[in-house]
């Protein structure tokens, strides 16, 4: 019975336009922009990967993200939900949203824990830890925190309790209100580290960097990455975008929309490689400095370099901001589904998906110091298991799979009416895109990930009875 009775309950909707592409930037942008981002361009030779990020958003990222928008806008459902109201007696169809919803729980739970090493960086920021201290002393500093479980998950607790405030205030008075004030503030203190970035001395060879290609250094691994980070950076199958489409009025030009929050989302990439690479090089440090840029190097930047307190309260501020916009739609995506489908209230749903999230993260804040050396999935960490399981398979599939659906199953005259507001040549464009590109792009990605985790040759001793 409860679940007839939120059947009858109008669906919330977003109050504006800005709010949904402020709402749906803010998901789409988060540590993939401003951490991963710049340190996977600075290993893969900057320009000429910059270049194919690009068109792997336009070709691939784009006609995904779109497909995701219109199953949401027109089930007016949760990402499983939708494909239940889409394929009623197909149950096949059903896989790639629960595929999504698990994708953003797992996410969800470590990314927390991520997030929260923000929020302990912009701590010692305030502090003013990182003036006058030595480049190892600064560097000791992030091993420190791995190595302390405990202040790990106190600020993961911090963190997900943000998260948890924003969205138990539902769409327009949780989500869309704190979309309207996180994320204009992220574009404030973004632009003031770009404009800081563009006046040092390091300004050319960052621009240098950033935009000039040289193709030699970019290899078949470099197109890969870029094309799974584009899939990765728009929040794309991990049930935002259904979830979120679903709260966009029927009046709301898709593809235009769509567009909008990729162009924001790739801004922003952009921006954040602008304002972290030419003061890098102002200082003679190295851009391929891997994960540890944001972490290690960026603080031992700011330790050398004048204006640099209020430089890394503003830096790790912003990707507080990133990871909360993130993680805010990660949570609703799941919270759609117990109040859809389960007819739970959204304080119950909230609470329920809070404590679940938080605990799975544990393990997370416990993989480099009480779990150091228990190992999972291919002698990795707890951590790295749960990014890998997500990122290089859960995210794919489902993306595989909603591509797939929407190109070669979906009633084609639902789509043009979904897409006509956009223009007579957007519908055949994309039509052709997620028939024939995405799929084909996707399911490179993926079969690489996987072989690439070994899981192949592993499948051919199980099944070949090799040695």
């Amino acid at each position: 019975m409860a679940h007839k009775n939120t059947a009858l309950k109008p669906r919330a909707l977003w109050a504006s336009r800005l709010g949904f592409i402020l709402a749906a930037a803010g998901s789409a942008v988060g540590l993939g922009n401003i951490w991963k981002f710049p340190y996977i361009a600075g290993e893969n030779g900057g320009g000429a990967f910059v270049l194919v990020y690009l068109l792997c958003i336009a070709f691939v990222g784009l006609p995904i993200m779109m497909a995701e928008l219109m199953i949401g806008r027109h089930t007016r459902k949760d990402a499983v939900g939708a494909f239940v109201a889409l394929e009623p007696k197909r149950r096949w169809w059903h896989t790639p949203g629960w595929i999504s919803v698990a994708a953003a729980f797992l996410i969800s739970s470590y990314y927390s824990v991520v997030a929260g090493w923000t929020l302990d960086y912009v701590f010692r920021a305030i502090m003013d830890s990182f003036s006058g201290e030595s480049a190892s002393a600064i560097e000791g500093m992030f091993s420190a925190l791995l190595a302390d479980g405990g202040r790990q998950s106190f600020w993961h607790l911090i963190f997900m309790l943000l998260c948890l405030g924003v969205v138990v205030g539902g769409v327009q008075k949780g989500i869309e209100r704190w979309s309207k004030i996180l994320m204009p503030i992220l574009l404030v203190l973004l632009t003031l580290l770009f404009v800081n970035g563009m006046l040092s001395s390091g300004a050319r060879q960052g621009l240098e960097f950033m935009f000039r290609p040289d193709f030699a250094k970019l290899t078949p691994g470099s197109v890969l990455e870029a094309l799974g980070h584009a899939f990765f950076t728009l929040s794309l199958g991990m049930a935002a975008m259904i979830t979120y489409g679903s709260y966009l009025s029927r009046n709301e030009n898709l593809f235009a929309a769509s567009t909008r929050v990729a162009l924001l989302d790739t801004t922003i990439a952009l921006m954040a490689g602008l304002a972290i690479f030419p003061i890098v090089f102002s200082v003679g440090l190295e851009a391929a400095a891997g994960p540890g840029l944001i972490f290690q190097t960026i603080p031992v930047v700011f330790s050398q370099i004048g204006g640099g307190h209020v430089l890394s309260i503003m830096f790790f501020l912003l990707l507080a901001f990133a990871a909360l916009t993130s993680n805010i739609s990660l949570l609703e995506a799941q919270i759609a589904y117990f109040i859809d489908e389960r007819g739970w209230s959204r304080k119950k749903a909230t609470l329920t998906i809070g404590i679940l999230a938080f605990s799975v993260g544990i393990p997370t804040a416990l993989s480099y110091n009480v779990m150091d050396g228990i190992t999972f999935i291919g002698e990795r960490s707890f951590f790295d298991s749960a990014d890998l399981i997500a990122s290089n398979y859960l995210l794919p599939i489902a993306g595989l799979l909603i591509a797939i659906y929407v190109g070669w199953f979906w009633s084609g005259s639902e789509e043009k009416e979904e897409l006509v507001s956009g223009g007579a040549w957007v519908y055949p464009v994309w039509h052709w895109l997620i028939r024939y590109v995405a799929p084909l792009a996707v399911a490179l990605v993926l079969y690489f990930k996987i072989d690439e985790a070994g899981l192949w040759a592993y499948l051919a001793h199980l099944f070949g009875g090799g040695a």
